[in-house]
């Protein structure tokens, strides 16, 4: 009885025993198969190689959206700066009003001018004395203008012909010398007076041109230019012989019309010469009743040629 009862009891618990055992080991190669090295290597690769695609899209949709987003440059190139480059308008020169005269000046008759016609922007003073004619520019008179912030136009008229080109080179080196004499700075512009009733050729223009420019100074002309002047026919002559003669005068011309005038009643810059010539000095009035002056508009382009 004893053995029957152990043997079935062996019988029982293999019953509940096995179901158990083979259930343990099936879980043990379950998951042995899904976790083994090789699985685990063929996964890691996959990942990697999904996480290098997913990468590699990633920088070229990066790139795409960055083409995309690029706007094309504002800044021309050279070329196109050229092709684009326009021609800079020349701006007008502003016109400032001056006077000018044979006489000495001191603070009365400066304050005679501004009492009775304006303060001058310009004093157009002769270099030397001549006789009767004109009284030269002094020190004092220099250091009152410049005071006043007034500038100085120099004033040359120790000849009564202008012809020849010796003639012009004489004349020109006799103002270099009173220039340098009264301490005129290099740069100024130096006006050879030459008046309707003296006869003047084309020559002459040259000789005194040329060699100012070759100087410290500036080559200028004051005297009648008008359409029918001897003056205006000798300096186109000049011209016409030296081209360099246009570019380097300064040309102040007389046509004294409408007359003198205070400055608040000064006419628009008209001075009335052929178009081919340029002014940039019109002595509008001549002989004022009040004081001893003529007076004038100045085109700003040659202030900085003055004293």
């Amino acid at each position: 009885m004893k053995k029957r009862q152990w043997v079935w009891s062996v019988f029982l618990t293999a019953i509940l025993v096995l179901p158990l055992l083979l259930i343990f080991f099936n879980q043990i190669t379950t998951q042995v198969q899904l976790y083994s090295p090789q699985m685990v290597q063929d996964v890691s690769a996959k990942q990697v190689v999904k996480s290098q695609e997913d990468s590699t899209k990633q920088d070229e949709q990066a790139k795409a959206e960055s083409k995309q987003g690029e706007q094309p440059s504002n800044k021309p190139t050279d070329k196109g700066n050229k092709a684009q480059e326009k021609p800079a308008q020349e701006k007008k020169p502003t016109i400032v009003w001056g006077v000018d005269t044979a006489s000495n000046v001191d603070q009365a008759f400066l304050q005679c001018v501004k009492e009775n016609y304006g303060a001058p922007s310009v004093f157009g003073r002769y270099l030397e004395t001549k006789g009767d004619v004109s009284m030269g520019l002094t020190k004092e008179e220099v250091d009152l203008l410049h005071r006043q912030g007034i500038k100085i136009l120099p004033i040359f008229n120790h000849f009564t012909e202008a012809v020849g080109y010796d003639k012009g080179v004489s004349e020109a080196k006799e103002a270099i010398a009173y220039a340098q004499k009264i301490g005129i700075p290099k740069g100024v512009a130096i006006f050879a007076d030459i008046e309707p009733t003296y006869p003047v050729d084309e020559a002459f223009i040259r000789g005194w041109v040329n060699t100012l420019a070759s100087s410290p100074y500036k080559p200028g002309i004051y005297g009648v230019i008008t359409t029918d002047s001897e003056l205006s026919a000798a300096y186109q002559a000049a011209v016409s012989k030296d081209k360099k003669v246009q570019g380097q005068t300064i040309l102040w011309s007389s046509n004294p019309d409408p007359g003198v005038t205070a400055k608040n009643k000064a006419p628009a810059f008209q001075p009335g010469a052929p178009k081919n010539i340029n002014i940039s000095i019109w002595q509008y009035g001549i002989d004022g009743e009040t004081c001893n002056i003529d007076t004038n508009l100045i085109q700003s382009t040659v202030l900085n040629k003055l004293w």
